[in-house]
């Protein structure tokens, strides 16, 4: 019987999502994928305070669709497929948009988690789950700030009934 395969797909720029998914990839034994862009962020592009900023910019625009530097290889063989990113403006970032929209997830799970500096998941499910309505599973997403010890990990994933 062949064993079922779980992917953690992340982007981060500051280290934290990184951190986080890093951390879910070695509880639920999955495979680890940067979401890269194509023209990385500099310090600028992601200035918040800044309304001309690349992310103010892309953050404005729901239909913005930043590319990614490299697809996932062998989506196919995973069932489940763990979506990590910061919050951004409440939501995530539009690059997230991309990379699910990139691939057919028809039959597998996704589960969405976040890191945030001050704000929970807002409507980020809403406008994720759209994005890839086929998926046999969505649960709900998770923020995963600050330190999460390897049991509330592997309590959170166990829940998850995958």
């Amino acid at each position: 019987m062949e064993q079922k395969k779980t992917l953690v797909a992340y982007f981060s720029c500051s280290g934290v999502t990184k951190k986080a998914a890093e951390a879910v990839a070695s509880v639920a034994d999955a495979d680890l994928y940067e979401i890269k862009p194509e023209i990385p962020y500099t310090s600028a592009d992601l200035d918040w305070t800044d309304p001309k900023s690349r992310s103010s910019i892309e953050m404005k625009d729901p239909s913005s669709r930043p590319a990614i530097a490299e697809k996932a290889a062998g989506m196919d063989g995973y069932e489940t497929i763990f979506v990590g990113f910061p919050i951004w403006w409440y939501v995530a970032p539009t690059i997230i948009s991309t990379f699910l929209e990139s691939y057919d997830f028809s039959g597998k799970t996704i589960v969405p988690f976040c890191t945030s500096g001050g704000s929970g998941p807002g409507k980020t499910d809403d406008i994720l789950h759209a994005l890839c309505p086929d998926s046999v599973q969505w649960r709900p997403c998770r923020l995963l700030n600050g330190h999460l010890s390897e049991k509330e990990l592997h309590r959170w994933i166990e829940s998850l009934s995958l």
